[in-house]
């Protein structure tokens, strides 16, 4: 494993989308596994986004991120700007391996200075209800839960987050 103090965090381009997607899914294939999330009851979630897919979030407003451990890329996250100083977290990921090692918080931390920097100063973000563990790590983080929503695409409740930055 690489240096934990050759961490960086670095804005993506579209070139880097295949790298990146790889991260998404590959981080996110543990959480359809824990939650029995197939690309049949769940094709849009994260663990099987297709390139075309975020090549399309690829628009003014969005802004992805690398985390990366020496020349690897080991996490993701990307913001959105919804409007009125809000920005939306997306795709937060740490490859498997690379987890429990401070690469999310260090991701995350990056993302509120990227919000401030943009002139934001809120965060959002949607989590699986039932992923008690993500919750209380986004608490831990300055996350508050602000409700739920049930969808008939989505064979989980979604849980709303935010933070003020």
């Amino acid at each position: 494993m690489d240096d934990y103090s050759n961490t960086r965090i670095i804005p993506l381009i579209a070139a880097d989308l295949p790298e990146y997607a790889e991260v998404i899914r590959r981080s996110f294939a543990t959480v359809a596994r824990t939650f029995g999330l197939t690309r049949e009851n769940c094709p849009n979630h994260p663990s099987f986004i297709t390139d075309d897919q975020l090549a399309g979030k690829i628009e003014n407003g969005y802004y992805p991120f690398g985390c990366f451990a020496g020349k690897k890329m080991v996490g993701f996250a990307s913001l959105t700007d919804m409007g009125g100083g809000v920005f939306e977290l997306s795709n937060v990921s740490v490859l498997s391996e690379y987890r429990h090692f401070g690469y999310g918080k260090t991701l995350l931390d990056f993302c509120k200075d990227q919000v401030k920097k943009l002139g934001g100063d809120k965060i959002t973000i949607g989590i699986i209800e039932e992923h008690s563990v993500l919750r209380a790590w986004y608490v831990a983080n300055g996350f508050v839960h602000t409700g739920t929503g049930e969808f008939e695409h989505l064979p989980f409740m979604a849980g709303y987050m935010e933070c003020n930055v």
